[in-house]
């Protein structure tokens, strides 16, 4: 059995979570799921990065004491998880022992080695950011962009990591793993980003400044600057399992891939001889009429909103479906309700009522066996095989919404094979051949059903545990053998019927 290590981003807890949180967690999941289903043994962790400055302030503000603040937010992280269905295996928070005992031996090996030297630094400082600035960040204007908010002009002494060292190094990598960075036009933007000169990096903060973050072991007058600090989450969760962290994946947002995630880590890693992961999967942003869904602008759906109303399965399955991994999508309301009628209600969740009714209407409640297989059959069974055969490769390569897409076309082949196969009809009818078409048909609808969630049960995992019990079936171990038609359902004594994905309702006029 294989091992896969799969992270996300962890959050930084100076805010609620909105929908782009959400998205990353619902999307490693999703590939948690899957590869757990391909018979690797996975390991996913997700947390929250707990250090810095903008935590520190935004504690004061409340006048209570960062570790409270933090406890609170995370708390709100903490509890978004079970809400969407997320099959994590760890949660980490970069306040605790296990992490902080990490970040001091990395930094310890890398002072003793040579790879970190005190200077000092005099130039600008975004406090947004948390990172110092050069001129070539600035616009074309002179003026500094809206994402570093309040920029200001600081002289101190600090510590340096000897990262501009190891540039040739990077670039070299990165041409010798090509796929290292998914999708694979991101990676070339890194490495166009490696044609200018790299500068070392600050790698603390004087305490006199910034308190609340991890002591360099070397200097206690200084703290560990919150990136060099939260990219080694990813390591120390496993730092005692060398055997996962060769197999670990990052899903990042795009925001933080340049430089954090493509410069600083892999560098970092390789100063301190540590084996570099297996590769970076990094998504796009959800948009809002064509602008970032994020707290300082105000505009952050709360996912928790929609998952009430909605369910579950139906926002992971929008959010999947969706957006294509790697590019930005625009969300709006109009467009899930499109989703949710058009492909959830209407053809889903049609195909196992009508599976379920006519089942207890012309047979007893009791799948039958199919006994014939005409063109309408057949015709079903070959787009059963091109399916599944296409989906799976979809998957491994993080294409969920085209895979998605198949699925669908086989869902609606499905009711179209229905509406001409009437058995509504057939069961009207005396004849033994009749009577044969219909039981076929029972058991053609059923089994496509049953099929069509085991594909998809990875991004809509509660509804296909649904269809499977009012099927009255309980899939086995091995997945890939699930995805194979066949007469697992003959015999199955199904439930009469099922609301999955309910018309919402409007909202009730005053009295």
């Amino acid at each position: 059995m294989q091992s896969f290590y799969i992270t996300t981003a962890i959050d930084y807890v100076n805010g609620s979570p909105h929908l782009g949180h959400a998205y990353e967690k619902v999307l490693t999941d999703v590939i948690a799921r899957f590869r757990r289903q391909m018979g690797d043994k996975v390991h996913f962790l997700t947390g929250v990065d707990e250090h810095g400055q903008k935590v520190q302030a935004s504690a004061k503000k409340r006048g209570i004491a960062p570790q409270q603040f933090v406890d609170e937010v995370s708390a709100e992280f903490r509890a978004l998880l079970p809400k969407l269905n997320i099959s994590n295996d760890d949660f980490i928070r970069t306040t605790e022992p296990r992490h902080q005992q990490v970040v001091r031996a990395v930094l310890q090996q890398l002072f003793d080695k040579g790879e970190i030297y005190k200077a000092e630094y005099q130039g600008f400082y975004s406090t947004r950011q948390e990172q110092f600035l050069q001129n070539k960040d600035r616009n074309e204007d002179g003026t500094w962009p809206e994402i570093f908010g309040e920029v200001t002009e600081i002289v101190e002494a600090n510590y340096f990591f000897k990262l501009a060292q190891y540039q040739e190094w990077l670039v070299k990598f990165l041409t010798d793993n090509p796929n290292f960075i998914f999708p694979a036009y991101r990676q070339k933007q890194v490495v166009e980003f490696l044609k200018e000169p790299l500068n070392d990096l600050c790698i603390s903060r004087p305490k006199e400044r910034l308190e609340w973050g991890i002591p360099l072991p070397f200097d206690e007058g200084y703290v560990t600057y919150v990136w060099f600090d939260a990219l080694l989450n990813y390591y120390s969760a496993v730092v005692d399992r060398p055997e996962i962290w060769r197999e670990a994946h990052h899903v990042i947002g795009k925001d933080i891939l340049v430089p954090p995630h493509a410069v600083y880590w892999p560098i970092m890693l390789h100063a301190a001889g540590i084996p570099q992961p297996k590769g970076i999967i990094a998504h796009g942003w959800w948009l809002q009429r064509g602008a970032k869904m994020s707290k300082s602008t105000g505009n952050a759906l709360n996912p928790l909103d929609l998952v009430t109303e909605f369910g579950v399965d139906a926002f992971r399955y929008f959010l999947i479906r969706e957006m294509n991994v790697g590019q930005d999508s625009d969300f709006t309301l109009e467009q899930f309700m499109v989703r949710y009628n058009s492909e959830l209600a209407n053809n889903l969740g049609n195909l196992v009522n009508r599976t379920l009714n006519m089942t207890t209407r012309f047979a007893g409640g009791v799948l039958p066996a199919a006994e014939v297989a005409e063109d309408l059959e057949k015709h079903l069974h070959d787009l059963w095989a091109k399916t599944r055969d296409e989906f799976i490769p979809l998957c491994e390569g993080y294409q969920f919404h085209t895979a998605l897409e198949r699925a669908m076309v086989f869902l609606t082949e499905t009711n179209a094979y229905i509406e001409k196969r009437a058995p509504w009809k057939l069961g009207k009818s005396a004849e033994p051949k009749d009577q044969a078409l219909l039981r076929t048909s029972l058991a053609t609808m059923a089994e496509a059903l049953r099929l069509a969630v085991a594909i998809i049960q990875h991004i809509t995992p509660a509804t296909t545990e649904k269809i499977n019990a009012v099927l009255g079936y309980q899939p086995g171990a091995a997945w890939r053998d699930e995805l194979n038609w066949g007469t697992k359902l003959s015999g199955a004594k199904v439930a009469p019927a099922l609301v999955l994905f309910p018309r919402p309702q409007p909202p009730a006029k005053p009295a």
